[in-house]
């Protein structure tokens, strides 16, 4: 079969059909899949490097779940620190109110009355008032205790004073590991004066109730050992004792007192131990049934704190049982990791140092029914809010970091995914403009051609 052979003319346009055709292909694969660089043919360096951070987007991306996992989980355990902490306040709460019930619960002992009621009678004054009017020493001519008249206050029956002699009043109150120890000149003095040197003691406090009995209570729920005496001594100028010779009739460093009889009988408290004679107050209702009570309350929320903290778990981790939480932050192996590890604590009642509470003094136990114990309660809750701080912070300090290398990894994942899409998307406003002005040129083309093939067969025409 003969070759045809075209014009020079018709061989052009038709070359140049087929260039605009392979164009207009080329732009409309570039419009129906977005992009410029669709394999390694179009462009080598753009397509791999453009992969390459596609890959890398992607990678990060996937280690968003890991690391909203960890934000997560930490989340949980600070949420379990807020509810302990509250557990902890609950606890300060029911201490307090054991505190508050401390005055129905101190160690208190009660005379014999100092006054009756025929004094009453005769004096036309209360036995309170009577027994305080009192006079220490005995003013009489024997130490015995005289009766109040209606022109005569009446003593305790202290000793019996000299000419010239003066008398003392010594105190010893012991609680615990304190000690109080005073001498007062008491010559003059009346029950009134012992009471008020026993409240300045710290250690007890002294009233005369409507009885006319002397009553000794403790200021905490600690027993107190309790003594007086009185003493006599002839000071070195009449009249005039120095601070010195009071303190010499007084108490000496131990229990007892150089000349001090044993006149706590006298006061109406019935002890003939050793020379300065005192007793130990109990009380009789050191057992209070309001603390009682707020034990199962103080212990009940202390079990809470250790349920609460084995509950604050996420996705099998707790960070409040000493499981650790490793998160993730970069694509990377070995020691090009980037990630966060953090050490969780058991969070338990015995860790925080809070002991169960119970009703006697018992070794490793809060004694609800002593003072002692629960300002020792209140120190260890106040220690353990120190510490549910401090474990907050460091856990809120990790979650910060999380939620930061969070928000840089979609933005990094972003911009990863930005840069590949610059290297290989077409811009369609480009490509449509090129598609259009391959149009025109082909319908030229193709008129072009026409034109040519008008020519070719003109010639033929002269052949007609």
């Amino acid at each position: 079969m003969a070759n045809t052979i075209l014009s020079s003319g018709v061989r052009n346009n038709l070359l140049t059909l087929q260039q605009t055709s392979a164009q207009q292909s080329v732009i409309q694969n570039r419009l129906a899949t977005g992009k410029r660089v669709n394999s390694a043919i179009d462009n080598p360096v753009n397509y791999f490097t453009s992969q390459s951070l596609n890959d890398r987007s992607s990678q990060l991306t996937g280690l968003l779940d890991g690391i909203s996992n960890g934000i997560q989980t930490i989340q949980a355990a600070s949420k379990g620190i807020d509810g302990i902490t509250k557990l902890v306040q609950s606890l300060q709460s029911t201490v307090k109110q054991a505190q508050a019930d401390a005055a129905q619960n101190r160690p208190t002992k009660a005379g014999t009355a100092l006054s009756t009621a025929t004094e009453a009678a005769l004096t036309s004054k209360s036995l309170k008032d009577i027994a305080l009017d009192k006079r220490i020493v005995d003013d009489n001519t024997a130490p015995t205790a005289n009766s109040a008249t209606a022109t005569y206050a009446g003593n305790v029956g202290g000793p019996v004073l000299a000419a010239g002699d003066q008398s003392t009043t010594s105190i010893y109150l012991k609680t615990g590991t304190t000690t109080y120890k005073a001498s007062f000149l008491s010559t003059n003095g009346t029950v009134r004066d012992v009471v008020n040197e026993i409240n300045k003691s710290g250690i007890a406090t002294a009233f005369v109730d409507e009885k006319g009995q002397l009553n000794i209570k403790g200021v905490g729920s600690e027993k107190v050992e309790f003594g007086i005496g009185t003493a006599t001594f002839t000071p070195a100028v009449a009249g005039a004792p120095t601070a010195a010779e009071i303190a010499a009739a007084g108490v000496t460093a131990d229990t007892t007192a150089t000349g001090v009889a044993s006149d706590n009988t006298d006061f109406g408290f019935a002890l003939t131990d050793n020379a300065f004679a005192t007793t130990t107050i109990t009380g009789s209702n050191i057992t209070s049934a309001v603390r009682s009570n707020l034990i199962q309350q103080f212990n009940d929320l202390r079990d809470q704190i250790d349920k609460l903290a084995k509950d604050s778990s996420f996705n099998g981790i707790n960070l409040l049982q000493g499981d650790r939480l490793s998160i993730v932050f970069n694509e990377k192996t070995g020691t090009n990791q980037t990630k966060l590890d953090i050490q969780g604590s058991t969070l338990s009642s015995d860790n925080l140092g809070i002991v169960q509470a119970t009703n006697t003094q018992l070794a490793g136990f809060f004694n609800f029914q002593n003072d002692l114990d629960l300002d020792k309660a209140t120190e260890a809750l106040t220690g353990s809010l120190t510490s549910l701080k401090s474990l907050s912070s460091t856990l809120g300090s990790n979650l910060s970091v999380a939620q930061t290398r969070q928000d840089f990894t979609k933005e990094l994942a972003n911009v990863l995914t930005s840069g590949a899409d610059n290297l290989v998307l077409a811009d369609p406003n480009a490509e449509g403009a090129s598609l259009l002005a391959l149009n025109t040129r082909q319908q030229l083309s193709q008129t072009a051609l026409s034109l040519a093939n008008q020519a070719d067969q003109g010639v033929l025409r002269l052949f007609g």
